[in-house]
């Protein structure tokens, strides 16, 4: 959902200082309940008097903002939802990973082609 700013298997770099966030950022926040975290980017940001931050995102490549993602009866993210902001990005490293997940297999055969490696690869002294 954040095409073309990232891509499914890139792997991002989080900041995660107190400095405020503002409209147009990437961050990745984590729901209640939820297993994986979402990558979105900051549409409106409310400071209260207090000092608290309540924000709202949306995926690039969504149509409406995330509030239907959100926790039943959540509006708003808080800071606390907040794991980090997006502040760099290496392409399609992660993809080792998602093939890996995505054909449990695999695992195995790069298992055994790595142990036939080691006993068919005999040191010379």
């Amino acid at each position: 959902s954040m095409e073309p700013a990232f891509q499914r298997g890139d792997i991002l770099f989080l900041n995660n200082q107190d400095d405020p966030i503002r409209v147009g950022e990437v961050v990745v926040f984590k729901i209640k309940d939820r297993e994986i975290p979402i990558v979105h980017r900051v549409m409106k940001v409310h400071e209260k008097v207090d000092g608290s931050v309540e924000l709202l995102t949306k995926g690039d490549n969504n149509r409406v903002d995330d509030r239907g993602l959100y926790a039943p009866g959540q509006l708003w993210l808080e800071r606390d939802d907040i794991l980090g902001r997006a502040v760099g990005t290496l392409r399609y490293v992660g993809m080792v990973t998602i093939i890996l997940n995505d054909y449990p297999a695999l695992k195995y055969v790069l298992v055994s082609i790595m142990g036939l490696f080691v006993l068919t690869n005999k040191e010379e002294s």
